[in-house]
């Protein structure tokens, strides 16, 4: 059985795990530091709005991380039905053969069918299977399974049992949406919108505002409160256990996952980084100071960086007490963002070749976010298209020259820029 590591010894650092909705996304999580990768194909995947892969964008994501040494895992993780299994042994065999790493999965048919089609394929089960104990966990590993996503409601204390008692690999989300269900099995979009959360197609009716009716007044609509904080009633706001890393690493947790297969590059990008540059950290600690993982503590600037990436304020969830009133947001679907996106490096140079994302003008305040947690503040002096033409304003996907100053020459393909909210109100005038 595996052991939590022990006090005189440094423990190994978790591969850091990172959604990838499409394409862009997965480049997105390799430049800033993810050791793996998720996605789901067009089939078989419970994030059916996420953009996902076919077949040859697949192909393509598998190894272009293949060639950055980062490991693709691909989500087969529906509750399916009888219809669902008509391409399944295909569609595995599929993945095999484009050398995937592994294959996400909840369903025990699922299972069985990759135990007999794929048997060399590793199979880590999914959250949605709702492993809450150390005897569930003993039974999906004694099933072939190599890799468990423990569910998102257990304390540290449960999670340190389950690593104390079997010797498979353990996952747990650190980052990202929460479900107002065990760990995602929610009927709630099923019975209000006819989209089936567990076959992929999730309304989010937890994000939705509220009123009560009283069945003898029709048509009188009266407002869901609690304390006057709002309607917001199922809205929890995000996991982020940042902070917990040096006792989730003690524990001997082999895998940290961050939620967000449809959320945008900006927050995959600021989110992956933030955690990459964290386990650093954490990996260059003397030995001694893993004596005390709970004295270790997280500098401050990791848990700021987290939240300029929005998107509904932070919770630690059930990691050290149940969860209560504070861990929601009941007067809106979000929490206000500080920052956003305004373009993405395209080519490298003196003045970068730049993909637009939200509309900029000369003369304005924007910070190019490192690989690890450097910032480069600029001003943009002048912007150009590709003909060398000059822009004065330039709008989403628009492809843009800009010269800065400082000049941008360290930008690399993939690094994205960023400003904060307003400040494009407050820019001083352009020379």
């Amino acid at each position: 059985m595996k052991k939590e590591s022990r006090k005189e010894e440094a423990p190994v650092m978790p591969e850091l795990l990172a959604p990838a909705g499409n394409f862009e996304k997965l480049v997105t999580a390799v430049h800033y530091g993810a050791d793996a990768v998720y996605f789901g194909g067009k089939k078989f995947s419970l994030r059916a709005k996420a953009g996902n892969f076919d077949e040859q964008t697949m192909h393509q994501g598998v190894q272009f991380a293949h060639d950055h040494g980062v490991k693709v895992y691909v989500t087969v993780n529906i509750i399916a039905h009888n219809q669902d299994l008509d391409d399944l042994e295909r569609y595995l065999a599929g993945l095999k053969d484009m050398q995937v790493d592994g294959i996400i999965l909840s369903d025990p048919g699922i299972l069985s069918y990759a135990r007999r089609v794929v048997p060399s394929l590793p199979v880590h089960l999914s959250t949605q299977a709702n492993v809450t104990n150390h005897a569930s966990a003993s039974f999906w590993l004694s099933q072939g399974v190599c890799r468990l996503n423990l569910a998102r409601e257990l304390s540290l204390a449960e999670i340190r049992e389950i690593r104390r008692k079997v010797a498979g690999e353990l996952e747990v989300f650190v980052h990202g949406a929460l479900c107002i269900s065990y760990s995602g099995r929610c009927m709630l979009s099923n019975y209000m919108t006819d989209r089936d959360a567990n076959q992929g197609s999730c309304s989010h009716p937890c994000r939705f505002s509220y009123t009560l009716l009283e069945e003898k007044r029709p048509g009188e609509y009266f407002p869901v409160e609690e304390d006057e904080r709002g309607t917001y009633i199922f809205n929890s706001k995000d996991l982020c256990l940042v902070e917990m890393l040096p006792q989730l690493v003690a524990a001997g947790v082999d895998s940290l996952k961050i939620e967000g297969r449809m959320k945008s590059i900006f927050y995959v990008g600021g989110v992956v980084r933030v955690y990459r540059a964290a386990l650093d950290y954490l990996a260059q600690l003397p030995t001694d100071a893993w004596n005390d993982p709970a004295g270790i503590r997280m500098p401050d600037h990791f848990m700021e960086e987290i939240l300029k990436t929005g998107t509904r304020g932070t919770t630690e969830n059930f990691i050290n007490q149940r969860p209560g009133s504070s861990e929601m947001i009941y007067t809106s679907s979000r929490a206000v963002q500080s920052y956003e996106p305004v373009a993405v490096v395209r080519q490298p140079g003196e003045a970068p070749l730049v993909e637009i994302r939200n509309q900029l003008t000369p003369g304005e305040h924007i910070e190019y976010m490192q690989q690890g947690m450097g910032l480069t503040p600029v001003r943009i002096v002048s912007m150009q298209d590709e003909s060398g033409n000059p822009v004065t304003k330039a709008n989403p996907g628009n492809l843009i020259l800009l010269k800065t100053e400082p000049q941008l020459s360290e930008a690399v393909a993939h690094g994205i820029l960023r400003r904060q909210k307003g400040a494009s109100e407050r820019k001083i005038e352009s020379i």
